[in-house]
């Protein structure tokens, strides 16, 4: 989590929320991506920092698949970036922050645990979430725009 909060705090340089991501390989030892948000940088309204490491992660391995990786991100996700785990069929979701205006793992909906979908990560919720929330806090009190 602390990689993510470090990637976070360079979301913040582009003027974006800070929000970042890092997924692991599945022995959880190796970085294999990591992102921030990066919609301000690059005019994207996907470039949350969840999509842009699953991006990067599925590159650095050369398949889309991310079976038995984890991936640990500041903010819960919201329901694009829960469709995207699950699609990429990352095994572990490991967040900070929760969204109760926006979150999909578990807060205001539950997108990636859906019993109708083909795939179900394990979700570990609040690691850090002071931290998180702080950068969060600290973001919109300077009256900086929001996700």
């Amino acid at each position: 989590m602390r990689l993510a909060l470090a990637e976070a705090e360079q979301a913040v340089r582009g003027g974006d929320v800070p929000v970042g991501a890092v997924v692991l390989s599945p022995d959880g030892t190796t970085v294999l991506a990591a992102g921030h948000n990066e919609r301000e940088l690059t005019g994207d309204p996907t470039a949350h920092a969840e999509v842009l490491a699953i991006r990067r992660a599925a590159a650095e391995l050369g398949q889309w698949r991310l079976t038995g990786c984890t991936l640990v991100v500041t903010l819960e996700p919201c329901t694009m970036c829960a469709g995207a785990i699950v699609q990429s069929r990352v095994d572990r979701v490991v967040y900070g922050a929760r969204d109760d205006k926006a979150g999909a793992a578990g807060s205001l909906w539950d997108v990636v645990r859906d019993r109708r979908l083909n795939h179900r990560p394990e979700v570990v919720h609040d690691v850090l979430a002071e931290e998180a929330a702080g950068l969060l806090t600290r973001f919109f009190r300077e009256g900086h725009r929001g996700r």
